[in-house]
């Protein structure tokens, strides 16, 4: 086995340890954590035997196995970004609602007689 390999094969023990304990704490839903799972479990299998990758590339047409791992990445990536950028647009309203909400109470109204 190659050093890079013991290197990502620790990277994904220690992400899978991780995963398993946000789980725990109740920060991930289960839906959320069996992906996670898999991912990590495939990721790990995908280091230990390289040349699956090479057999997913010659699936999809990509001429080697790094690549396509290289483009499933970065397609994740993408993914998540955009998944992030719309929760952190969604908070933002969610907190504009609410911080709105508040400075109106303390708004005199007029119709009170004040």
């Amino acid at each position: 086995m190659h050093a890079i390999q013991l290197v990502l094969l620790a990277f994904a023990a220690y992400a899978l340890i991780i995963t398993v304990r946000r789980f725990r704490r109740g920060d991930l839903p289960v839906l959320h954590f069996a992906l996670w799972v898999v991912f990590w479990l495939a990721a790990a299998y995908v280091v230990i035997r390289p040349e699956m990758a090479s057999a997913v590339a010659a699936l999809f047409g990509v001429g080697r196995g790094a690549d396509v791992v290289v483009y499933l990445a970065l397609a994740a990536a993408f993914y998540l970004i955009f998944r992030l950028f719309a929760k952190v647009e969604d908070l933002d309203r969610q907190l504009t609602k609410i911080t709105r909400a508040e400075a109106l109470k303390d708004l005199p109204r007029e119709h009170d007689g004040k």
